[in-house]
C-alpha cells in the first residue's frame, strides 16, 4: 500500500486517524503500532515476523546497555553483537544473491541453484533506525526505552517505515511520549500531504512515463536522450520529495514533527552542495555514525579521502545490491574529493550561473549511473547523450518532447524556491490563508482524479 493510493487516503488512513482521536491518550501508541504492522503487512504479511524479530532484538539490546552502562567491556560487547544483527539481517536479504551473483564463474557455486531471496521492503531504512537507537544508547545520547510498544511505534511508524525519512530516534524520543496533537500541525500536515500527493501523481509519474518510452527508444537521438534523463533526474525527484513530504503530513497529523528530507537541491551549485540539499535524513546518518566515527577528517588528508571513499561506497550499496550503485557511490566519492581539494577555490571564483551548470551536469550524469542496472545499457544510453547515432532527435522522440514541455516547464519551476519565499512572505495575510485553502483543495482533487484515470503509479525507493 503507498500513500499515493486511493485505498490508503480514504479507507485506511481515514479510518485510522479517525480512532487516534477518540481513544486515550494511553493507548495512543499501541494503535499506531497495530495500524502500523498491518500497514506492513498488507504488501509482505511474511516480512512482519522479521521486523517483530529486528524490534525484540534491539528492544533487548537496548535493555542490556542499560542494565551494564557502567561495564565498558560489557557494553561494548552488546554494541558490537547488535550492529551484527542489524547489519547480518540486512546483509542476507539484500546482498546475499549478488555476493554469490560474484562467483556464479565458479562450478561449485553455479550448481547451488539457491533460491532467489526477496527484499523486504523498508528493510534498509528501518535497519538504519534501530542500529541509531543502539548507537545513540551506547554514546549516551539517549534514555533506554523499557516499553516495548512505544519502542516498536518508533521503528514500524506507517508514515516513514516504508521509505523514510530515517528518523533518528533522538530526534523523536521525547515526542513518542509527550507529543501533543493541534491544529496548526494538523492544518500543517494537510498542506505538507496534499503537496507531497501533487509532487508525485501530477509531475513524478508523468515524467516516468515520459523516461520509460524515451529509454526503450535506441533512435531518440540527443535532444530526445536528453530530455529523457532529465526527466528521470525530475522524476526521481518529485518522486522521492514527495514521498517524504506525504510522511511529514502524516506525521503532523498525529503530532509528530519528522526532520526535513530535501531542500530544494537542484539550485545547487556544487556536488557538495547538493548533497546538504539530497536525502538529508541519509548524508546525516552516515555522517553521524560512519564518517565521524571513522575519524572523518582529524586524521590527515589521506585519512580523510579514505573515509569518504568508504562512505560513499556504503551510500552506493545502501541503494541496492547492483553494481551500478556501487559505481554511482564511488563516483560521488571521488566528485566530492576533487571539489574540497582541487576545485573549492575556482567554483568560489566562478560565477554562480557556470557553477550551477557544472553542479547540474554531473549530478543528471549520477542519475544515468543510478538507473541503469545494467552497464551495457548505460553505455550505449551515454554514447546517445553524446552522438546520438540516429540523429539530432527521432521523430517520436520529438513528438513526446514537444507534448511534454509544459510539464517540463512546470517541473523545472516547482524545483525553485521562489515559490516558499512567495509562502514565506504571505502567508499571514487573510487573502493568502484563503488562497492556500482553495489552492490545496484544488489540488487534492486533481491528483485524486489523476490516481483515479491512471493505472502508472510507481514509487522508485520501494526497491531499496
Amino acid at each position: 500500500m503507498v500513500f499515493s493510493s486511493l485505498l490508503f487516503m480514504f479507507v485506511y488512513f481515514a479510518l485510522v486517524l479517525a480512532v487516534y482521536y477518540v481513544i486515550p491518550r494511553k493507548v495512543k501508541n499501541l494503535w499506531l503500532f497495530v495500524v502500523s504492522i498491518l500497514f506492513y503487512g498488507f504488501g509482505e504479511p511474511v516480512y512482519v515476523f522479521l521486523m517483530l524479530f529486528s524490534i525484540t532484538g534491539n528492544y533487548v539490546a537496548g535493555l542490556l546497555l542499560d542494565k551494564w552502562k557502567d561495564k565498558i567491556k560489557a557494553k561494548r560487547t552488546v554494541l558490537v553483537l547488535d550492529v551484527i544483527f542489524n547489519l547480518g539481517m540486512l546483509g542476507f536479504f539484500k546482498y546475499t544473491g549478488f555476493v554469490l551473483g560474484m562467483f556464479d564463474s565458479i562450478p561449485a557455486v553455479a550448481a547451488l541453484q539457491l533460491p532467489e531471496i526477496a527484499l523486504p521492503i523498508g528493510i534498509s531504512f528501518y535497519t538504519f533506525q534501530t542500529m541509531s537507537y543502539i548507537i545513540d544508547l551506547y554514546w549516551g545520547n539517549c534514555k533506554v526505552q523499557k516499553n516495548y510498544i512505544t519502542f516498536g511505534t518508533y521503528v514500524v511508524l506507517f508514515p516513514q517505515l516504508i521509505a523514510g525519512p530515517i528518523v533518528r530516534y533522538v530526534d523523536v524520543e521525547y515526542q513518542l511520549q509527550y507529543r501533543k496533537e493541534t491544529i496548526d500541525l494538523f492544518t500543517k500536515g494537510v498542506k505538507l500531504f496534499v503537496l507531497g500527493l501533487a509532487k508525485k501523481v501530477l509531475i513524478a509519474n508523468q515524467m516516468g512515463l515520459f523516461w520509460t518510452q524515451i529509454k526503450g527508444d535506441p533512435e531518440s537521438g540527443v535532444l530526445g536522450s536528453w530530455m529523457g534523463i532529465i526527466a528521470f533526474t525530475l522524476q526521481i525527484y518529485f518522486d522521492f520529495s514527495g514521498y517524504s513530504d506525504m510522511a511529514r503530513g502524516l506525521g503532523n497529523f498525529f503530532g509528530f514533527e519528522f526532520v526535513q528530507n530535501f531542500n530544494y537541491p537542484y539550485v545547487s551549485q556544487s556536488i557538495t552542495d547538493f548533497w546538504r540539499r539530497w536525502h538529508i535524513s541519509l548524508s546525516s546518518w552516515f555522517r553521524e555514525y560512519v564518517y565521524i566515527p571513522l575519524g572523518g577528517n582529524r586524521k590527515g588528508k589521506a585519512r580523510q579521502v579514505l573515509n569518504l571513499m568508504i562512505v560513499w561506497m556504503l551510500t552506493g550499496l545502501w541503494h541496492g545490491a547492483s553494481w551500478n550503485f556501487v559505481l554511482w557511490g564511488v563516483y560521488f566519492g571521488v566528485l566530492l574529493i576533487i571539489e574540497k581539494f582541487l576545485l573549492a577555490k575556482i567554483l568560489k571564483k566562478l560565477p554562480s550561473f557556470f557553477r550551477h551548470v557544472y553542479a547540474l551536469f554531473f549530478i543528471v550524469m549520477g542519475w544515468v549511473i543510478f538507473d541503469f542496472l545494467e552497464m551495457a545499457e548505460m553505455g550505449q544510453f551515454i554514447v546517445r547523450l553524446f552522438t546520438g547515432n540516429y540523429g539530432f532527435v527521432g521523430d517520436n522522440a520529438l513528438y513526446l518532447v514537444l507534448s511534454y514541455i509544459p510539464l517540463f516547464v512546470i517541473g523545472i519551476g516547482a524545483c525553485l524556491p521562489v515559490w516558499k519565499k512567495l509562502y514565506i512572505r504571505t502567508q499571514e495575510k487573510k487573502w493568502s490563508i484563503a488562497l492556500q485553502c482553495v489552492a490545496t483543495a484544488i489540488v487534492l482533487v486533481l491528483s485524486t482524479a489523476s490516481l483515479v484515470s491512471s493505472s502508472y503509479n510507481p514509487f522508485l525507493y520501494f526497491r531499496f
